[in-house]
């Protein structure tokens, strides 16, 4: 598919965080740009109001005329996690519209351009934008497609002058195999999307593939443990051949030394908190110093990186009370996030909210779920969120709310849960999970800033 041949796009799941990016991609390009999502959120107000036209009613006649038959030069863009009912994906089905999936989009892109991939069941949203962050700050320069919204830039793209481009790799629907990057970044294959797989040894079968798909000469960098085939490994600690040494909080902020079998860089001062964080930051050093970065301003830009949106976000810091909110859906990275809460806040009381994402990951990890969720010391449960998924009997929130061993745990509609933050007023507040949530952001925020104040008819 010739990208110059382009002139029209729709988008199907146009909302979600890669496919809104491909949206922006395009309008740059100067292309007309709709789409259709069956959720209104911050992101496709955003894109509304950068011009592009969306509906959320899954129905055909909404589809702008211009769409309604095929040529050469329109393009129609879904995500595999559309359903497969969907009215408008079957009207350009049948149609036989130009179809391909946002992995094979990204891929085409990719393909003329020296390519850093960033895969992993977790981690890879924050080390992408980590090493973009690096190239922008340090003019390196890059493009980038990133998993989320770099709060440095308030965007999930990014456009350059040079040739790099950055990429998360996403294993959902084994999408990354449409990659064959300079460089690959390998942040970890913990079990999940087992719905897609069907067991773990599937997964890590798709990461040695995606692995193997390096161009020649490429550059492999994989978490220590992952045993991929020709890595270098990156952990915090002193076996790896690329670690962090000397990690120190201070005044709420990490700071930690950088080695590998040839660089040596002392006293990082980095915001993100948590261990992983410090090891995404490790990859996204070692890229930077392939590329021939200088360590002085490598560490500059990791001083001044802001993080990303819903990663370990800080939506109130005051005296009286801190919210953090995080997207972590799968059991290891709410270990992580709960452990770097539970490390920077040791004294505090840690109310979490968390709403479970997919029928099938609360199936496949529920035990796992329950041993991350005991070490909090409050929590308020929503309902499962199914994105894609039809409900599994049997599988819901109550189930999961009778194996946690907690003294204080409940079970909340949306409403409720806020207006039991705003009657309890926490002193420490976490909301986590990829579904809906962040609807709650704001109406959250409002309950602790303004207690008195009727903040439940924005839910």
């Amino acid at each position: 598919m010739e990208l110059d041949h382009i002139k029209r796009v729709y988008l199907i799941g146009i909302g979600g965080i890669g496919m809104s990016g491909l949206a922006r991609y395009f309008v740059e390009r100067g292309c007309i740009v709709c789409g259709y999502d069956k959720t209104e959120t911050d992101l496709t107000d955003d894109l509304r109001n950068e011009g592009i036209h969306i509906i959320c009613d899954d129905q055909v006649d909404n589809i702008p005329l211009s769409f309604q038959e095929p040529d050469a030069g329109t393009l129609i863009i879904y995500t595999p996690a559309i359903p497969k009912n969907s009215a408008i994906f079957h009207h350009f089905k049948h149609k036989h519209f130009k179809l391909k999936k946002r992995a094979e989009v990204v891929g085409i892109i990719s393909k003329s351009m020296f390519t850093i991939a960033v895969a992993g069941t977790h981690g890879k949203t924050t080390t992408s934008c980590i090493i973009a962050h690096i190239l922008k700050d340090s003019g390196h320069d890059c493009s980038a497609f990133l998993g989320g919204i770099a709060s440095n830039y308030n965007t999930n793209i990014l456009f350059g002058k040079n040739n790099v481009l950055v990429v998360e790799a996403d294993e959902y629907d084994r999408s990354f195999l449409t990659l064959h990057p300079d460089i690959a970044i390998v942040t970890s294959m913990d079990a999940d999307h087992l719905d897609i797989y069907g067991d773990e040894n599937h997964l890590v079968e798709s990461f040695k593939l995606f692995a193997s798909q390096l161009k020649p000469g490429g550059k492999l960098i994989q978490h220590q443990g992952l045993l991929l085939d020709h890595g270098i490994s990156y952990a915090a600690n002193e076996t790896a051949d690329i670690k962090a040494l000397n990690i120190q909080v201070n005044d709420g902020k990490f700071s930690f030394d950088f080695k590998d079998n040839v660089h040596s860089i002392e006293n990082i001062q980095f915001a993100l908190p948590g261990l992983h964080n410090i090891e995404n930051a490790l990859a996204a050093i070692e890229v930077a110093l392939l590329l021939g970065i200088p360590t002085n301003k490598i560490k500059q830009a990791l001083a001044s990186f802001k993080g990303v949106k819903r990663r370990f976000e800080y939506i109130v810091q005051t005296d009286t009370h801190i919210y953090i909110d995080d997207y972590a859906h799968h059991p290891e990275e709410l270990k992580a996030c709960i452990e770097a809460i539970k490390r920077l806040y040791p004294n505090k009381k840690l109310t979490a909210i968390f709403q479970p994402h997919l029928f099938t990951r609360t199936r496949d990890f529920a035990d796992e779920f329950v041993k991350a969720l005991n070490r909090i010391d409050e929590l308020i449960l929503l309902d499962i969120y199914p994105a894609r998924e039809l409900p599994i009997e049997g599988i819901n929130s109550e189930m999961l709310l009778k194996k946690i061993d907690l003294t204080r745990k409940y079970k909340c509609e949306k409403k409720e849960a806020v207006k039991f933050v705003q009657e309890q007023q926490p002193e420490l507040l976490l909301t986590v999970g990829a579904g809906d949530i962040d609807t709650l952001i704001n109406p959250l925020k409002n309950a602790l800033i303004n207690p008195l104040k009727n903040v439940l008819k924005h839910v």
